[in-house]
């Protein structure tokens, strides 16, 4: 039987656009490219409670979702920012007007949702207006390293995931066959950030990588976990994420139409113990729930 994947969007041929890794080549001042935006998209811009203490530790993570993306997971849990289907157009001034609104508000950082495709307009919004509180650069961890590079010096703490190891799974789910070769080095670049804390815990500097474990992949997160021991630093926290959710375009995709068990997850963190990963965050069961999703309001 032949496996369903997901499809391999057509790659825009044009004059420009080369910040993420699929490099389609868009002229973005006039088309879309493949991540589905022009220019600045933002579906959603407020005080998000649920991202992992280290970060968030009052529970108002200053979250800007941005439209679009370059990766496309069939599971894709925020579906309709992801394929850009809802979205308001910003200039990188508007943007960096945003950033101060939510620094007043009292947000706990700056979390940059799904910025790979937009790093560069990002880093202009960010060289107009640079919060006083932590810059959170929340990647699906599909990036290039030439573009993190850009927008490193104003990025305090990296947030990446670390989806699949597997070319055949990370091809399935997302078209990319490549991703695991690409994570891993986005996330090396990222792990060379110096570790800093304030005195309550924040993390202020670093790196905090996180993994979705998905049902059936048990198999590919153990072997995540191998790469991540090899490129994080020693003592580098480790989020290992409960939530999967059973929604976005799965229909040709059976194995993904429940969430995950607990012996499933068990074995993930049971095995990222066994390799010496020492500040690891869990989730509860009870997190595998839509209402821990934002209202695309």
């Amino acid at each position: 039987m032949k496996l369903q994947i997901a499809p391999r969007y057509d790659i825009i041929e044009g004059m420009e656009c080369r910040q993420c890794p699929v490099s389609c080549g868009a002229d973005r001042e006039k088309n879309a490219g493949f991540c589905g935006v022009s220019g600045l998209s933002v579906a959603k811009s407020y005080l998000h409670p649920f991202e992992e203490p280290p970060i968030s530790p009052n529970h108002r993570s200053g979250a800007v979702f941005f439209g679009g993306c370059s990766l496309r997971c069939v599971f894709c849990q925020n579906f309709e920012v992801s394929r850009a289907k809802r979205g308001r157009k910003l200039s990188p001034k508007e943007l960096s007007d945003l950033f101060r609104e939510l620094e007043a508000r009292g947000a706990d950082n700056i979390d940059l949702v799904t910025p790979d495709h937009v790093a560069l307009e990002i880093a202009e919004a960010l060289s107009i207006y640079r919060p006083k509180i932590p810059v959170v650069y929340n990647s699906s961890g599909y990036a290039k390293v030439e573009t993190l590079e850009k927008i490193a010096p104003f990025v305090d703490v990296w947030l990446p995931d670390f989806k699949f190891f597997s070319p055949e799974l990370s091809e399935r789910y997302t078209g990319r066959r490549d991703y695991g070769s690409v994570a891993r080095e986005a996330v090396s670049f990222m792990a060379q950030k110096p570790f800093s804390k304030d005195a309550d815990g924040k993390l202020l500097s670093g790196i905090l990588t996180r993994h979705l474990v998905l049902p059936l992949c048990v198999s590919d997160s153990l072997k995540v976990l191998d790469v991540l021991k090899k490129i994080l630093p020693e003592g580098a926290p480790l989020s290992l994420m409960r939530q999967y959710t059973p929604m976005g375009e799965i229909a040709n995709f059976p194995e993904l139409s429940r969430r995950i068990t607990s012996r499933e997850y068990r074995r993930v963190v049971e095995y990222a113990l066994s390799l010496g990963f020492s500040d690891i965050y869990t989730q509860e069961k009870s997190s595998a729930e839509t209402s821990f999703i934002p209202e695309w309001d």
